[in-house]
């Protein structure tokens, strides 16, 4: 009997490590499951916004599908917009142009729908917010000022004067400095957040509009329009410390997560160039369609979404192999700019 009992100990001792072996490989393949469950719903909620300027609305795409789910009524003729810090809010300028709207739309993206609309200056276009969320900056061409809105309250806290005909704004990653571009001026303002008062000026290309700065916050993009060019500003100095020649009358620029490359889409040459940001030098050029002006990289970097103007379409463009992957239809009367969750 005593040869029998460490048999049937052994016995014990492997059946215990069995079935904590079993459960293990259970409690794995839920994780697993868990993970890739998490992964799906993440990239079925994962939406763009997309302002149209001729519908007076915003053409809501998921990403995952490439197909627009929602068409969201805003003010008259939007033209650019922001995402909230934490997702839950997209704030929408509307231009107006001669009908005055002057306005900016709050859509609550849980519900897809306008709970609030802001009067800012005249002609809106750029629109930022802090990267803590609690104010946004509206550039108001021609104003020639800032709003800056209270997010918490809505409401306007005060005007900064810029330069002449601003056109978009961008913060750098701590909040402490917002960078403004002025067509008409030629230059960019820099703000100090902290006393909202324009502490530099930087002399850039003809026309700059669109803008990014790097997730490092050294370096601003800025495309010059009418020079076919993109100046890069060393935030450190305020002082261009390179110029870099891209299509055709360049609008915008949006700049992946990790700060490698940055996307610029030129609407004169219906393409878009891709800036090597350690070079400074474009690597390529990815053919889109008709008169491409919004540009936004998905917050994994996988993907580029570039809206069509004329084409009334939005470009996906895969970032690893730099083609366009997808065409996305029905976005409506002139998509101006894109913004994603």
């Amino acid at each position: 009997m005593s040869a029998n009992r460490p048999q049937a100990c052994n016995s014990k001792i492997r059946n215990r490590r069995e079935r904590q072996c079993w459960l293990w490989s259970v409690q794995c393949l839920a994780l697993l499951l868990l993970a890739a469950l998490g992964c799906v719903s993440a990239a079925a909620q994962s939406v763009a916004y997309v302002p149209t300027h001729k519908s007076n609305s915003v053409a809501v795409v998921n990403t995952a599908t490439n197909s627009v789910i929602d068409i969201i009524p805003v003010g008259i003729q939007p033209l650019s917009g922001a995402m909230s810090p934490n997702g839950q809010e997209v704030y929408v300028t509307n231009s107006g142009w001669i009908f005055g709207s002057n306005s900016v739309s709050v859509i609550n993206t849980l519900t897809n729908t306008v709970v609030a609309t802001i009067p800012v200056g005249n002609f809106p276009i750029g629109v930022a917010f802090t990267p803590n969320g609690a104010f946004a900056y509206v550039v108001n061409s021609n104003a020639n000022s800032v709003s800056v809105i209270d997010t918490a309250t809505r409401t306007v806290l005060s005007t900064i004067n810029v330069g002449a005909s601003p056109w978009g704004v961008a913060f750098t990653p701590n909040g402490a400095f917002a960078y403004v571009t002025n067509q008409s001026a030629n230059n960019v303002s820099v703000i100090d957040t902290a006393t909202k008062s324009v502490v530099a000026t930087v002399p850039v290309g003809s026309n700059p509009v669109g803008l990014a700065i790097t997730p490092d916050g050294a370096f601003a993009y800025i495309a010059n329009f009418l020079s076919n060019s993109v100046s890069v500003i060393s935030t450190a100095t305020n002082t261009v410390v390179n110029t870099i020649a891209v299509g055709a009358t360049p609008i915008t620029v949006a700049i992946t997560p990790n700060g490698a490359s940055a996307y610029v889409p030129n609407d004169g040459s219906n393409n878009v160039s891709v800036i090597n940001t350690a070079s400074n030098t474009v690597t390529a050029t990815i053919a889109v369609q008709a008169n491409p002006r919004g540009v936004a990289v998905t917050p994994d970097g996988a993907f580029a979404y570039v809206s069509n103007r004329i084409a009334n379409t939005v470009s996906v463009v895969n970032t690893a192999t730099n083609s366009v992957v997808a065409t996305v239809m029905g976005v409506a009367l002139f998509p101006e700019a894109v913004i994603i969750r």
